[in-house]
């Protein structure tokens, strides 16, 4: 990706020099999500172009000259399915780090496909191989979990769990998804898995509503229906309250006072999708914040706690919980192009390069 709104172009990129800590993987597949489009129309500060997009990937270890441990302790092997926690470089001796042990917000961290240039090397999944440097985080996908059912969840997986955590969801409580977009979809999963009663689903087209029903949302409501009725609906199926936890991923500023007036009084609202900067939006911090007593969360980014939970979560529903199923279509290198088109115009709901 050269820059923003120009095409895509394929290149050659060198192979690595592999150091100690280092492995080469084929690239079996790499999504393509919203971010993606964010960043090819500039709208994600300090993206140092030209960059090889790809942050979610999966693939097989093609090369590991020095041995390397999993986080069991279990060695990789050359041939094992993995994936990766895109985020790199994280330091552990930052105040983020070390005192509020919130590694997201690392300000010397890296990241796969969107923070590494493309004159770095084989940073990003929109290629054939990809250069795990020493100190990548990697993941052999369990039994039970192929490459297409975990990137098929992918980074909506991940951060939905991430902003499932964040909500601190108890069995019984009632859940609220606003968006019906990859992160949307993995969030009514979860809840669903977690035991929440009832999952409704907030979002269009059609199709992901119905989706979102495979997902696990036992109501959806379409984006036709009036805020009011939607708020009123919501409150129907809650006695007359709210619900107990809003997730808004919709990605659109309104959608988070929309969130605020679907919750309950202590009622908590956790914000993921505005990961790029899509504007203003207005709220009224008497109503809908201090006299509702609301909890409002954010949630930025993932750690390898969420990557981790989230592949043998999925390993365990995955023949319930249609992950696989959320690709829409499958790109060739040479069609990234199309690829980028068929997300920004919401043609699938989730678009996969297969190199």
């Amino acid at each position: 990706m050269p820059g923003p709104n120009e095409p895509m172009r394929l290149e050659r990129i060198p192979a690595p020099v592999l150091e100690p800590g280092a492995a080469l993987l084929d690239v079996a597949f790499s999504e393509v999500c919203g971010t993606d489009v964010h960043i090819h129309h500039g709208r994600l500060a300090g993206v140092p172009f030209p960059i090889i997009p790809g942050h979610v990937s999966v693939g097989t270890i093609r090369e590991l000259p020095f041995p390397l441990d999993d986080v069991n302790g279990q060695p990789f092997a050359v041939g094992d399915l993995v994936t990766f926690l895109d985020v790199h470089g994280t330091c552990n001796r930052c105040y983020e780090c070390l005192v509020t042990k919130q590694t997201t917000r690392c300000t010397r961290r890296r990241v796969y496909g969107i923070t590494y240039g493309a004159r770095d090397g084989l940073l990003g999944g929109w290629a054939q191989a990809l250069w795990m440097r020493p100190g990548v985080h990697m993941l052999r996908l369990p039994d039970g979990l192929d490459a297409e059912t975990f990137i098929g969840g992918g980074c909506g997986l991940v951060t939905a769990m991430h902003a499932v955590e964040r909500a601190g969801l108890r069995l019984g409580q009632s859940v609220v998804v606003l968006g019906a977009g990859p992160v949307g979809q993995s969030a009514l999963a979860l809840a669903a898995i977690g035991g929440a009663d009832p999952v409704i689903a907030i979002g269009a087209p059609s199709s992901r509503l119905a989706f979102a029903r495979r997902m696990g949302a036992t109501h959806v409501v379409d984006l036709d229906v009036p805020h009011v009725e939607r708020v009123a609906f919501v409150r129907s199926l809650t006695g007359g309250r709210g619900a107990d936890i809003v997730i808004e991923a919709a990605g659109v500023p309104d959608a988070v006072p929309q969130a605020m007036d679907l919750a309950r009084d202590g009622g908590r609202v956790v914000v993921c999708g505005q990961y790029t900067d899509a504007g203003l939006t207005t709220i009224h911090p008497h109503a809908q914040v201090n006299r509702k007593h609301l909890e409002v969360f954010g949630c930025w980014g993932s750690d390898f706690s969420h990557l981790y939970r989230s592949v043998h979560v999925a390993a365990k529903h995955a023949q319930r919980v249609p992950w696989r199923e959320m690709i829409g279509a499958r790109f060739g290198l040479d069609q990234a192009n199309e690829a980028l088109k068929a997300v920004e115009n919401r043609e699938v709901t989730k678009a996969v390069i297969a190199p």
